[in-house]
């Protein structure tokens, strides 16, 4: 049963991605609906972030993740390489609940 699941969600996953090419010249989206999908894009991510950052489950998670996230933010914002992004989010997180913030 489940081979059968995976095998059906593996061919609609390469017709939806094969789609996009297809018919990319049989589909014409105006100016507008372009700017409002990118700004949904745009949200979702925000919203997808800020959850993931915040939450565990349906818990808040204290101050030091989103304290990692914010430091991680602002150095990506301000074009740090992405190792350093990493590691100074990770760090600031380990040393916040280092010193028992939650």
């Amino acid at each position: 049963m489940s081979w059968v699941v995976i095998l059906a969600l593996a061919a609609g996953t390469y017709a939806l991605r094969l789609a996009g090419p297809v018919l990319r010249e049989r589909l014409s989206v105006s100016e507008t609906v372009k700017r409002y999908l990118t700004l949904a894009a745009v949200a979702l991510l925000a919203a997808l972030i800020g959850t993931a950052a915040l939450l565990d489950g349906t818990e808040f998670v204290g101050i030091a993740r989103p304290a990692g996230v914010l430091v991680g933010a602002v150095l990506a914002w301000r074009k740090a390489p992405f190792v350093v992004v990493v590691v100074a989010a990770a760090l600031t997180a380990a040393l916040l609940r280092l010193a028992g913030v939650q």
